[in-house]
């Protein structure tokens, strides 16, 4: 569901062990393993083409009630159409399901016009009841409204005075009325889901939606497979099916790559440089490295708390001192991460939204930066009362040596290079560094048990989603529930921006406000933004033969604001052009037999945390 770049309502005994990782994409020939001794095809219907997107992400969820994580809403907007959806050239706003809207001139009422000729794959028509029913599920079951429920949080009543005729009153203008990034479903198929907080739409295949394709089969940690929906409004998919199937190892699927098993790997979430490096020049093989959506961020614990005031977790004290948090960053060498991690795929990282979204891109004023300044670092934590001790090591106020738990993915080798430059960086200040590297970094997060950790997200066109993570209504309602939040932070002022900007109208005036609320997270020290990375990913030019990039100048494939890549794919032997690509596409070259690398195996997957490699 909408961007991001979260799992929401679940008492914690019910959250499952999660594997994290990032996105890596893939096409696969074949292969037999130790579990699947003879190599099988994956045949579509009619044995059509079928293009296999690996991943090294799990799946949180198939709910689009609760799904956050990339790949899962990725594959809920293959699965399910959107009012509205984001043009591939420029993200402007263009129709979905929605063929035209308009608003009263008190910007309360929205009048959605349903289009007629799109229908569920079980063959019923898709109304505007079944919107109105989404909407209203969303607005009076908190369940319901875990993954994206800022969105309806001001609507004061939704209904369907037609099929083909949504109406949506509000309490108070709301600019994001044309980028509500919710996926639409089927009434008669979900009104009879008893609980939304754990129903995980993956028992039942194939599930009823009516996006491009229609979501057939799923095996956790190891594969999704979705069949081209032939009768989809905007035109038939070129591939029959598209299968994304699990990595835990991205150098495994750039290797399957090589060998013609895969036909694309985006990496976790981007490649490599040196898994970038590896692959220019290969034989039928093309890198496409773009300016990415997303940020890459340090998040300090602020003290992890519920709606009802009640306070959990062990965060390290100290980091409630903003002077200890400014302290922190001004101690990172920005510019170092970005020449020796990233290798130059990468900006430098300043405010909140990547300079990819220029109207709302901040930069902080020169006597605001945190640059990068380890003598003025060490005066902050001397003021701040952190001094060095005999042995040279900062100590609490408990008098122990501060040492800070960083929670990072072990499937992201860039956690762990810019972890081990921040043991070496706040080493010099005194300060210790434990990197917790998990598969699993759910469970730690939810409950509040770490000091530091990777953070990211990927952005949406609109940024309220992105933006709304941060409100104290994101909190969890108590400890043991999972709130909308991102990392905890409650702030009475950003609280009052975030309303100010969503009921802003004036475009020019809105970003204005965004930005304020950039400059007021990145003084607040929570989140401190390091890098914007590119996305660097890669494809096999012998298996495709062209697919649409967004943006459409310098464009990104995998993780898009819609269905654009996998819809407008055509296979290299297929003869044809993209009849469907509404943007520029990258020409590339045959697509041989597809098999299936065997099951990985895997845990019953559960919602999950959304952190660095997760978000939409």
């Amino acid at each position: 569901m909408g961007t991001n770049d979260q799992t929401r309502s679940l008492p914690r005994g019910l959250r499952l062990v999660a594997v994290a990782g990032a996105a890596a994409l893939t096409l696969t020939a074949g292969l037999a393993t130790p579990l699947d001794p003879a190599p099988q095809q994956a045949r579509a219907a009619d044995d059509g083409k079928v293009l296999t997107v690996a991943v090294a992400q799990s799946v949180d969820s198939l709910s689009p009630f609760l799904a956050v994580r990339l790949l899962s809403t990725s594959i809920h907007r293959l699965m399910y159409e959107y009012l509205t959806n984001y043009d591939p050239k420029d993200n402007h706003a263009i129709p979905g399901l929605a063929t035209k809207w308009e608003s009263s001139p008190d910007k309360l009422t929205w009048t959605y016009t349903i289009r007629s000729n799109s229908k569920w794959s079980d063959g019923k028509q898709a109304t505007a009841q079944d919107a109105a029913w989404t909407f209203n599920k969303m607005m009076t079951d908190d369940g319901a409204a875990t993954a994206n429920g800022s969105y309806v949080g001001n609507f004061k009543k939704v209904t369907a005075p037609s099929p083909t005729k949504l109406v949506v009153e509000l309490k108070k203008p709301q600019a994001t009325m044309v980028s509500l990034d919710v996926p639409i479903v089927p009434k008669h198929v979900w009104e009879k889901v008893s609980d939304f907080s754990e129903f995980n739409n993956d028992k039942s295949f194939p599930v009823v939606g009516n996006g491009p394709f229609t979501l057939t089969d799923y095996k956790a940690d190891s594969y999704v497979r979705l069949k081209a929906n032939k009768s989809f409004w905007r035109g038939a998919p070129k591939f029959d099916e598209v299968v994304f199937r699990y990595y835990k190892d991205q150098d495994a699927a750039v290797s399957a790559l090589r060998k013609g098993e895969v036909s694309f790997v985006a990496g976790s979430p981007s490649l490599t440089p040196a898994q970038a490096a590896s692959l220019e020049g290969a034989d039928n093989i093309q890198v496409n490295d773009a300016p990415g959506r997303r940020f890459y961020a340090l998040a300090t614990n602020p003290g992890a708390k519920a709606k009802n005031g009640k306070k959990f977790g062990d965060g390290h004290p100290s980091l409630l001192d903003q002077r200890v948090r400014n302290a922190l960053f001004m101690a990172v060498d920005r510019e170092a991460i970005i020449e020796k991690v990233f290798q130059g795929h990468a900006v430098e990282g300043e405010g909140y939204i990547p300079p990819r979204f220029s109207q709302y891109y901040w930069k902080p004023s020169a006597d605001q930066k945190l640059a990068y300044d380890p003598a003025e670092a060490a005066r902050l934590l001397d003021q701040a009362g952190y001094k060095k001790n005999g042995d040279g090591k900062r100590v609490g106020k408990d008098g122990k040596p501060i040492s800070y738990r960083v929670l990072c993915h072990a499937t992201d080798p860039n956690d762990k290079a810019v972890g081990k430059y921040l043991q070496e960086w706040w080493g010099e200040l005194g300060i210790g560094v434990q990197l917790n590297c998990l598969d699993n970094v759910t469970d730690p997060w939810l409950a509040g048990k770490y000091d530091l950790a990777f953070d990211g997200w990927s952005v949406n066109p609109d940024p309220d989603f992105v933006m709304s993570i941060h409100t104290c209504g994101a909190l969890p309602a108590t400890p043991e529930d999972t709130g909308a939040t991102d990392n905890f932070i409650c702030d009475k002022k950003y609280d009052e921006l975030y309303a100010r900007q969503l009921a802003e109208y004036d475009p020019a005036k809105r970003a204005d406000i965004v930005q304020q609320m950039e400059s007021r997270l990145y003084d607040l020290g929570y989140m401190n933004v390091m890098a914007y990375p590119n996305a660097v990913e890669a494809y096999r030019t012998d298996q495709i033969k062209s697919i649409t990039t967004m943006p459409a100048k310098a464009g990104n494939i995998y993780g898009q604001d819609g269905y654009w890549s996998w819809w407008s794919a055509v296979p290299a032997d297929s003869g044809g052009s993209s009849e469907n690509a509404s943007s520029t596409v990258v020409v590339v070259g045959v697509v041989a037999v597809v098999v299936l690398l065997a099951g990985l195996g895997g845990f019953a997957v559960m919602r999950r945390r959304a952190t660095a490699e997760d978000r939409e």
